[in-house]
């Protein structure tokens, strides 16, 4: 009766272990399917970069390039040294930039996260009023040139993403998650208040700090209407904006064919330029993924 009785639960627990390898299948086979319908057009632009203008009219749009031509791509590299300036121009101040912007935000959320500050509520309701409203591109234009005098410079370039709105309080209510006995530990073994945002905050905050910087990465990176308004520089033209001028550019000459003796590959052209200009981002987002997901969820509760 006794061996019955201890081996009569062994089945449920056989049942519910397939069950449950069951659905995890199920589950990655549904990523999976959603992994490849992402990908499928993505790699049908870099297929289509890769065709032939006549061949890619013809036929459509393949998962293989129907006829082989690099002909997109020689047509953006024709002056190939303002392509690879462009490039250093947009990694530096991407790189910079997203430095910097990080360390501003913050040096500005971590204060908000005190309970202790007793400012914490109008500089917050402050930043959170800015987010509702703004004075608008004609004052913005006004004071990066007439006041400032920052434009055509890579200052310029930089400066419009250091204090997000929404990344303080987004990393306000991170810093808020943190447990506070170790920073009253800290205080206790003499430590001040930038050995412990230094030294103890930023350490424990690299999820959330990896998932703005992700942000702030492509921000920087996708950038071109900073440019447009303030950068006649063409030694500074990031490499988005520089895009942006070279399809203006084909757009005129296809539309113009006397004015060039080269066919332009108007149809090729985007797909080339969206190749050159979202490959380094990609990068950027495998390097930081693992912490995507813990950054965007922890401290949501919190505000």
């Amino acid at each position: 009766m006794t061996a019955q009785t201890l081996q009569t639960p062994a089945t449920p627990k056989k049942s519910n272990s397939r069950k449950f390898s069951l659905w995890k299948l199920t589950v990655h086979m549904i990523l999976t399917l959603l992994s490849l319908a992402c990908l499928v057009p993505l790699w049908l632009i870099v297929s289509a970069s890769l065709t032939d203008e006549v061949a890619l009219t013809r036929n459509g749009y393949t998962l293989i390039p129907s006829v082989f031509s690099l002909e997109a791509y020689q047509y953006i590299f024709e002056y190939p040294v303002q392509i690879i300036r462009a490039y250093g121009v947009t990694t530096f101040v991407t790189i910079v930039g997203t430095v910097v912007a990080l360390l501003v935000t913050s040096l500005v959320a971590y204060p908000l996260s005190r309970k202790d500050f007793f400012m914490r509520r109008f500089v917050a309701f402050y930043i959170f009023f800015t987010m509702l409203f703004g004075g608008g591109l004609v004052p913005y234009y006004i004071l990066v040139t007439r006041y400032l005098h920052i434009q055509d410079s890579l200052i310029v370039l930089i400066t419009p993403f250091l204090a997000g709105q929404y990344y303080i309080l987004m990393l306000r209510s991170f810093f808020q998650t943190l447990p506070q006995e170790l920073f009253d530990a800290a205080r206790v073994d003499g430590a001040d208040e930038f050995r412990i945002f230094f030294q103890l905050v930023l350490p424990l905050s690299k999820p959330a700090l990896a998932t703005i910087g992700l942000f702030l990465i492509l921000n920087y990176w996708n950038d071109w209407t900073t440019a447009l308004y303030f950068i006649r520089d063409r030694a500074l033209f990031p490499l988005q904006y520089l895009l942006y001028a070279i399809n203006q550019s084909a757009d005129v000459i296809a539309k113009n064919p006397e004015l060039a003796d080269q066919k332009v590959p108007t149809q090729t052209l985007p797909m080339a330029m969206v190749v050159l200009a979202t490959g380094p981002a990609s990068l950027a987002f495998l390097a930081v993924q693992k912490y995507l997901v813990k950054g965007l969820t922890l401290g949501a509760v919190k505000s």
